[in-house]
């Protein structure tokens, strides 16, 4: 990733970790939480693992649609020890947790209600009764404040689609958007697979990779995979990798260009459809003037 985030993401980890005085002074639970948001194939679980080993804390993979209900979310949170990073990857897809403003008559379960395993809010989720509710205490509740030196690091593509009482301070302090591949994350990427320093590559290669990697929109898996399939030849990696990322780049100002003709069109259709036609409004009188003219004659 970008080397400024990054170093800012590890000073905010290590203040976490030093700061027992400072949460004890001010009365806080000693936790913290991370929301890791993005396109597929940005990093995102790959930075849950580079915190684990950064602090050297345990993770807990948390599968929310294997837990039954509220009560069991709790119990799992008092297992857990110190010193340790809880992940439920994917939020957006493992419970419906995300829209309490849609009113649904079918459902007839406050999803601010806490359920119990046998009623009926499992529906389709086949017993799974986990409350947006639910949730919320078990990030930033009662009992999350038990133990200490814990992170809470949630990942989701769409954080959009997530309930606004999720995302606050207090439960995701930290926002971190996992952006497709840039210019210094793709310098790292060429040292770290290929050993390339900056200096090692010509100058004509680094201005062409600079002015297209922004456009070109890929995530770091897909150059990673471009590097590693050609790791035993460099300069091979390194032609394969402009070539598809010139290639990427064309698709989407192609895919850009007919998007915004579409809109344009549908625009146009919409105010066509709003707006009478002021023609006809006036070619009918003229023509009743013209055959009054006519039966005078």
């Amino acid at each position: 990733m970008h080397p400024q985030k990054k170093q800012e993401i590890m000073d905010d980890l290590e203040d976490f970790a030093n700061g027992q005085s400072f949460y004890q002074k001010t009365g806080r639970a000693w936790k913290r939480g991370y929301l890791l948001y993005g396109p597929p194939g940005t990093g995102k679980s790959s930075m849950i693992a580079a915190m684990a080993n950064y602090l050297s804390y345990d993770i807990y993979d948390l599968e929310l649609t294997e837990v039954h209900n509220n009560s069991e979310l709790r119990t799992l949170l008092m297992k857990t020890s110190s010193k340790s990073i809880i992940v439920i990857e994917d939020i957006d897809c493992s419970v419906n947790l995300t829209n309490r403003k849609k009113n649904n008559k079918r459902n007839y379960c406050d999803p601010e209600v806490r359920c119990g395993s046998g009623s009926a809010c499992g529906g389709e989720d086949g017993g799974n009764s986990i409350t947006l509710s639910g949730l919320l205490n078990f990030t930033d509740g009662l009992w999350s404040c038990c133990g200490s030196e814990r992170i809470f690091v949630f990942t989701t593509n769409h954080i959009e689609k997530l309930d606004p009482a999720l995302l606050r301070s207090g439960r995701m302090d930290m926002h971190i958007y996992m952006s497709y591949c840039s210019y210094p994350a793709l310098k790292i990427l060429l040292k770290n697979y290929l050993g390339y320093e900056e200096s090692d590559l010509d100058y004509h290669v680094l201005k062409e990779l600079s002015d297209v990697v922004d456009k070109a929109e890929m995530t770091p898996a897909d150059i990673s995979e471009v590097l590693i399939k050609n790791r035993n030849y460099k300069q091979k990696a390194v032609t394969e990798l402009l070539e598809a990322m010139k290639t990427r780049a064309d698709r989407n100002f192609k895919c850009g260009s007919l998007r915004d003709k579409i809109s344009d069109e549908e625009e146009q259709e919409k105010r066509a459809l709003e707006t009478p036609n002021e023609g006809s409004e006036f070619e009918e009188p003229c023509k009743e003037g013209e055959n009054k003219e006519k039966m005078k004659s």
